[in-house]
């Protein structure tokens, strides 16, 4: 099952990154055109627009499962293992029903709008509000394998943190240790204050 979630999320990475790469030959391109042969990629702004939109998606998606969005842990992490596992089963629980409204929502719009084009390309807009149907199901198999690993206790306590506050770890932890940087001219003042005569 493993094997089959790391292949899923390798497809998913390989079409962010061609997403990306879309963007930048289109939007470029047209740029490059216009200026240089005065002409243009007709779809360029339709097709760039559809693939942001999808980045977007598909980058949320695989940084949900890698645990890297930003929060707020310093209530947290002081806490004991059974209130860790209660916060994170809690948040775990809001984000599946934020998963299953917002995929509610995404469903009823991608039906509504199968039928309508874009001017230009006459793709179906049900794709653009399809892309809410690929990140609501995919975050919500994420949220229900960690809600499942945390209650058979397959957790340790430091993953029952799902997130970290501020950025990258390594980062913090270079920032923790580097000294405080002083202005030029100043003096630094002792450790102690009382010893200051």
């Amino acid at each position: 099952m493993k094997a089959i979630a790391d292949a899923y999320f390798q497809l998913m990475k390989l079409a962010l990154v061609t997403c990306l790469a879309g963007m930048v030959v289109l939007v470029f391109g047209n740029v490059v055109l216009r200026y240089a042969f005065n002409s243009g990629i007709t779809m360029s702004e339709e097709v760039a627009r559809l693939l942001f939109l999808y980045a977007t998606f598909l980058g949320a998606v695989v940084a949900m499962r890698e645990h890297l969005h930003i929060g707020i842990d310093s209530l947290v992490k002081r806490l004991p293992v059974l209130g860790k596992k209660a916060c994170l089963v809690t948040s775990h629980a809001l984000v599946l029903l934020a998963c299953g409204l917002f995929f509610q929502g995404s469903w009823a719009q991608t039906v509504i709008n199968l039928s309508v084009k874009m001017p230009v390309t006459g793709i179906s807009m049900g794709t653009v509000y399809a892309a809410g149907l690929v990140f609501s199901a995919s975050a919500a198999l994420i949220v229900l394998n960690d809600l499942y690993r945390a209650l058979a206790g397959q957790l340790s306590e430091a993953e029952l943190v799902a997130v970290r506050e501020g950025a990258d770890p390594e980062v913090i932890a270079a920032a923790e240790h580097e000294p405080q940087r002083m202005p030029p001219g100043a003096k630094r003042q002792p450790a102690d204050r009382a010893e200051v005569a």
